[in-house]
């Protein structure tokens, strides 16, 4: 279903205006325009079959013959029925089309490790929206399920999929700078997953339950460059020749030029509420957990965004020391990226100067010298504000990451509150695990090195530089590391003049209460307020 329901949409997306009237030439004239995008062959072998069903067009696509059509697949068993669209036009240009999806299909083949096979039913799936051709996008659409069961079996493992009832919608817009604007959402009821692994030579023979009352996903994009992404496709279908690519490939840069930037922002979320994971050593859970993701498009400078929510964290506690119990992350809020990502220069570059008649289409040469371009832009690895808790204990912590040379260049600011605590948890474990006997001295260092901050938290800031060189509050650990050539070590000497730890190489750039912590001795009462960098 994942790569099927797409291409129904994307055959709904590739279609074109016409009049009003439903008949044979208009269901001729639809085939050839998907033809553009899919290949006269489609029709010739029956994957596609376009056909006038009362007042609208049917567009009937069948995975089966899709399967037959290319043998290689070896699939011993494959059955499905066709997938249908009904489209039909409105008198503002724009399209109705619908769909019922209530669909079940099974196949089998045979893998790596034996046979495997997958059953999935769709229960009661309907759609219906609105097309724009103009937009090359859906001004509106909505689907709902009943339900939908997927089974999977394999030599060592299996697994089985339900879900409940879900709606989807989908709305778009043109963008002020090109291309559609859209949102979307969807949410899935009663989620379950069950999985079992058997596996007798790895030692694995365990099952496991994953299952959420609420499944939701939300999705926005901002200048998605839908009509040149059709374009290109068109392009790829017309040229499938090796010969006819390399001759027409100035069109094709010109067509990959004007889908840039293919979108300018997109970003989207997964949630799952009472999400819980069933296991031989217990339930993992959480009230609430999500992940996020937002990106550029291609431009000059970019970023990318990851987020790991999650709160109301259970932990079995039946295979862990007791000792740990304490320490066990209740709720985490993790955020990290990039920035400054140049992808513009390199695409653009890219496409000027690749040449299809040569092998490879760009040189190795071409490729260090873009790789080497796109460094000097000053890409960073990003955290930004991320906390972990349990009761009294927070460790919240940023900074970014470049790479000036061979070695990075970082900083993070590290914050916690309740390190006591974390230090007597150690301490009770001290007395049964050799290992935290061991560790136990070094968190007392740790807290050696630590700043004190108004609110009682205690704060490391961490440089580590391209030379090898390591601070933290200012107190220098580790010096530059030794010259490797002439070359090398002018690089380093200007490291040196860190060593009295007097400007926390460079760190006092980086943090308020920086220039006050060159001598490490910062667990008292120095409370010059670094921690205000990490305020939310």
């Amino acid at each position: 279903m994942k790569r099927i329901l797409p291409l129904a949409f994307v055959l709904a997306l590739s279609a074109p205006t016409f009049a009003q009237t439903v008949d044979d030439q208009g269901a001729k004239q639809l085939s050839d325009n998907l033809a553009r995008y899919f290949g006269k062959q489609a029709f010739d072998k029956g994957v596609l079959k376009v056909s006038v069903e009362g007042n609208a067009y049917k567009i009937a696509l069948d995975v089966k013959a899709l399967v037959n059509a290319v043998p290689e697949q070896k699939l011993l068993k494959f059955d499905m029925a066709p997938y249908a669209l009904m489209v039909k036009p409105r008198s503002d240009g724009s399209w109705d089309v619908s769909s019922n999806f209530s669909q079940g299909a099974s196949f089998e083949f045979d893998g790596p490790e034996g046979r495997q096979s997958m059953e999935f039913m769709v229960k009661d799936g309907k759609l219906t929206s609105v097309y724009d051709p103009a937009l090359a996008a859906f001004t509106n659409a909505t689907s709902s399920l009943a339900g939908m069961t997927i089974t999977s079996r394999e030599a060592k493992q299996q697994a089985d999929v339900s879900t409940g009832a879900g709606t989807a919608t989908v709305t778009a817009t043109k963008a002020a700078n090109g291309g559609v604007d859209f949102t979307a959402t969807q949410k899935i009821s009663n989620f379950v997953e069950m999985i079992k692994v058997d596996d007798p030579e790895n030692g694995l023979n365990f099952p496991l339950t994953l299952k959420t009352p609420e499944l939701s996903v939300d999705a926005n994009g901002k200048g998605v460059r839908t009509k040149p992404l059709l374009d290109l496709l068109a392009f790829a279908v017309a040229n499938e020749d090796e010969a006819k690519l390399k001759a027409n490939q100035a069109e094709l840069k010109s067509l990959m030029l004007a889908a840039l930037p293919v979108w300018e922002r997109i970003d989207g979320n997964y949630g799952f509420k009472d999400f819980e994971v069933d296991s031989p050593v217990g339930t993992f859970g959480a009230a609430q957990f999500s992940t996020a993701f937002g990106m550029d498009g291609v431009s000059q400078n970019g970023k990318v965004n990851y987020t790991i929510k999650a709160s109301g964290l259970k932990i079995p506690h039946q295979t862990l020391p007791e000792w740990t119990v304490p320490l066990l992350p209740t709720d985490i809020d993790l955020n990290f990226g990039g920035a400054n990502i140049d992808l513009d220069t390199m695409a653009k570059k890219a496409i000027e100067a690749f040449d299809l008649n040569k092998n490879p289409p760009l040189s190795d040469e071409f490729g260090k010298a873009l790789v080497a371009d796109f460094k000097a832009k000053n890409p960073k690895v990003l955290i930004a504000h991320s906390t972990v808790k349990n009761g009294n204990i927070e460790v919240a912590l940023e900074g970014e990451m470049t790479f000036p040379g061979e070695k990075p260049d970082a900083t993070v600011t590290i914050d916690v509150a309740g390190y006591d605590k974390i230090v007597d948890a150690l301490k009770e474990g001290a007395k049964s695990d050799e290992q935290m006997a061991q560790a136990f001295p070094f968190a007392l260092a740790v807290k050696g090195f630590g700043k004190m901050l108004p609110d009682g938290r205690l704060e490391w800031m961490i440089n580590t530089k391209a030379d090898g060189s390591v601070t933290v509050n200012g107190a220098m650990l580790k010096g530059p590391d030794a010259p490797q050539d002439d070359s090398a070590g002018q690089d380093n000497n200007a490291g040196q003049d860190n060593n009295s730890g007097d400007d926390g190489a460079n760190g006092t750039d980086n943090s308020t209460g920086g220039d006050d912590s060159g001598s490490g001795d910062n667990g008292g009462g120095d409370n010059g307020g670094a921690g205000a960098k990490l305020q939310p």
